[in-house]
């Protein structure tokens, strides 16, 4: 993008925002001192986001929520047609990169709460897509921490969703917060870059940041290019469940509403400066769960279920697993609520019930074969 086209879309997303703050002032009331009544600003992008909003605006009307969300391929503008009309909900559509955007949003409105998810995620995209990767998940945190930090209102809290792919492989460790990160990956080679900065601000500023790395989250409403909807859309257009190479990959899956449980208590327990893993202790190996979903979706007998699978080739560098320790989170009084029986049998219901969702999606790449058979 030119220059001028850069300067003419940033004036059109200050000028649509301010439209929007005047249409929503009724909902914003007086000045917020405390958590009861806060306005939480949040960058979106992926399952979590959408379900922590949902859950926010519904379970919390005396606070409001702002959402500032690029809705990228993997996001759907249904993912909130359960709260768009809410009085304490405001969308914005905009890119986090966007200093002007950003600042600007932080020079109106008193934002008490941060929630950063904003990022791009997909590893195998990460790979030929880097540059991407770092102006998001690197640039978009300066940008947010640089106008959060400025603001005439205290910020309370900022909280940074990363991920536990910062730590790197683990065979037989079993990593807690304290390990080093090493990063494998474009993907959390940034997630970490990021940490890095969030981390600064509260070594330079004393910024009350926190840190969480989760788990893969799996639940309704989640893109297809991620392993579990990936599997269960290919099974619904009568195709094999693709699995990377033949080494004994396994996942830790944690379901999306344990993690906003996860996300809400740190926001409410959490002490500023420090990090928690957010893990549910459920470790499913890949083949098992292209097994169970094929039993499930496709009610074939064991049998028959290896004929639903095929083996392509993997990438040259594989992790293999990333077991954390969630001790430190458990101590705050968490614990994952849903078993893996439930979360999995609730998951595929919903993609049962909403085969179209997304249909209509932006993904160019959805025909590519190499993102068909990348799904972790």
């Amino acid at each position: 993008m030119g220059v001028k086209n850069r300067i003419d879309a940033q004036r059109l997303e200050l000028r649509e925002w301010k439209i929007r703050r005047d249409l929503s002032k009724g909902a914003k009331g007086s000045d917020r001192k405390t958590l009861e009544n806060s306005e939480v600003c949040q960058t979106l992008r992926h399952i979590r986001g959408s379900h922590l909003v949902t859950h926010l605006v519904h379970r919390h009307p005396d606070w409001r929520i702002i959402n500032l969300d690029i809705l990228d391929y993997c996001c759907s503008p249904r993912s909130l047609e359960s709260v768009e009309h809410r009085a304490n909900y405001t969308f914005i559509r905009g890119d986090v990169c966007s200093h002007r955007l950003v600042h600007h949003i932080f020079k109106t409105e008193n934002i008490d709460v941060i929630f950063h998810l904003a990022a791009k995620t997909h590893v195998e995209s990460s790979f030929k897509s880097s540059l991407d990767f770092q102006r998001v998940n690197i640039e978009g945190t300066r940008v947010l921490l640089k106008a959060a930090q400025q603001a005439a209102h205290k910020v309370q809290k900022f909280i940074y969703v990363s991920t536990d792919e910062v730590y790197g492989p683990g065979i037989d460790q079993v990593f807690d917060e304290s390990c080093p990160m090493r990063p494998s990956n474009p993907y959390s080679a940034t997630k970490a870059a990021a940490e890095f900065l969030v981390q600064s601000y509260w070594e330079k500023y004393k910024f009350p940041i926190i840190i969480t790395r989760s788990n893969n989250i799996y639940g309704p409403r989640q893109f297809t290019e991620k392993v579990i909807p990936r599997f269960i859309s290919l099974l619904q257009r009568n195709e094999k469940c693709t699995i990377q190479g033949t080494l004994p990959k396994s996942r830790h899956f944690l379901f999306v509403d344990d993690a906003i449980s996860a996300f809400l208590l740190v926001l409410e327990k959490g002490i500023v400066g420090e990090i928690y893993n957010v893990g549910s202790g459920c470790e499913v190996p890949i083949v098992q769960l292209a097994w169970e979903l094929i039993k499930m979706v496709k009610k074939v007998p064991d049998s028959e279920v290896n004929d639903w699978t095929e083996f392509v080739p993997d990438r040259p560098k594989v992790d293999l697993r990333y077991p954390i320790d969630c001790e430190k989170l458990q101590r705050l009084g968490w614990r994952a609520e849903v078993c893996w029986t439930e979360g999995i049998r609730q998951t595929v219901k919903w993609y049962e019930d909403h085969l179209d969702f997304w249909a209509n999606s932006s993904d160019d790449s959805k025909a590519s074969p190499e993102l068909l058979h990348s799904a972790l």
